[in-house]
């Protein structure tokens, strides 16, 4: 321990340190207190914050001025973060609906819809309000098991930022090779003069009947780019957010109004950040897709036949809908974490 802070004594004099030594003490410097716990809490944590006869009480200050607040147990992350998501989507589906498609809509063929309200009108009057929840079980099958993973890998490197990103990133990728999301065609088949689809199960036994598995996992590329964008800016601004507001106090408890407007800031930048690759991968995934011979050709047709204002189709209820979502969820995962506190006691 006397490695980490050097013993001072506060009163002028002989020095009380050493007997018989006449040397007064040197006055008390606040600033130099002030400096010397944190660095010996950096000293701490770099050593794994294990030092013998260090009191318990202490060794959490230490962490604390560190920087280190506490981490939930990854089970109660999983629950709340599975129930966070799968409560969200089937508040937020219906403009998930009409985003994908006004995205579909191309001007290069007639435009079937006008607009926003247009969209909610017909899809109403042709097939009830039942038919703006198109493709939900889809998202919803995949959401559950995404959002549980993902707050918890948030909860776990949170601490440092880029760490966070880079795991934002990695985990995007792998979630979207192991979670085919259908739910666009299934969307786009409803649109269609006879539409094949009859639910979940039987839309993908046709479309692997058509195209094979691969056929589940059209727009892959396109995917992987916009979920690992999203989900590295939506954490970002979040978590920055949440380090601004906690400054030196890591454990500040975080108002749900406060959490639900650095959540829906952070939804924000994300659709303003990565909408035209959210166009792409719509378009990659609909039943034109075998127009398009590459991601890039995608792309390219987009700009070619509708122009650059096309990558941003559907901007606004995505904008509600990510909005939404990105507050719902943290809102709702950090009540659930800490209901779970109350009721399942771990270490």
């Amino acid at each position: 321990m006397s490695s980490l802070i050097k013993p001072f004594t506060v009163s002028e004099g002989p020095c009380s340190v050493r007997p018989g030594c006449s040397r007064p003490t040197a006055a008390l410097d606040p600033n130099r207190i002030r400096g010397s716990v944190p660095a010996a809490a950096d000293r701490l944590a770099g050593s794994g914050g294990s030092v013998p006869g260090l009191d318990p009480r202490r060794r959490v200050l230490t962490a604390a001025a560190a920087g280190q607040g506490k981490v939930t147990h990854p089970g109660k992350a999983i629950l709340a973060g599975g129930l966070a998501g799968g409560i969200e989507i089937c508040i937020t589906f219906p403009t998930e609906y009409v985003k994908t498609q006004l995205q579909l809509d191309e001007r290069a063929n007639p435009p079937r819809y006008r607009g926003i309200g247009d969209c909610v009108k017909l899809t109403v009057q042709d097939h009830g309000v039942r038919g703006l929840y198109r493709g939900l079980s889809s998202l919803l099958y995949g959401s559950i098991p995404k959002s549980a993973v993902s707050y918890n890998c948030f909860q776990l490197a949170s601490v440092r930022v880029p760490r966070l990103v880079l795991m934002s990133v990695c985990l995007s990728v792998c979630l979207s090779v192991c979670r085919p999301v259908p739910q666009v065609k299934f969307i786009h088949d409803q649109c269609s003069s006879n539409p094949r689809y009859r639910g979940f199960y039987h839309g993908v036994r046709e479309i692997i009947r058509d195209k094979g598995l691969r056929g589940t996992y059209q727009g892959l590329t396109a995917t992987v780019l916009k979920q690992g964008s999203n989900q590295a800016i939506r954490f970002y601004v979040m978590t920055s957010f949440r380090n601004w507001y906690k400054g030196d106090d890591p454990h500040r408890a975080m108002n749900p109004f406060v959490t639900a407007a650095f959540g829906a800031t952070a939804g924000a930048a994300s659709v303003f950040g990565n909408t035209p690759l959210d166009v792409i991968k719509t378009r990659m995934q609909g039943l034109e897709a075998h127009r398009y011979k590459s991601t890039l050709d995608c792309a390219y047709q987009i700009l070619r036949n509708e122009g650059p204002q096309a990558f941003y189709k559907g901007t606004v209820p995505r904008l509600g809908r990510v909005c939404l979502d990105v507050a719902i969820v943290f809102v709702i995962y950090e009540e659930v974490v800490k209901l779970l506190n109350k009721v399942w006691i771990t270490d």
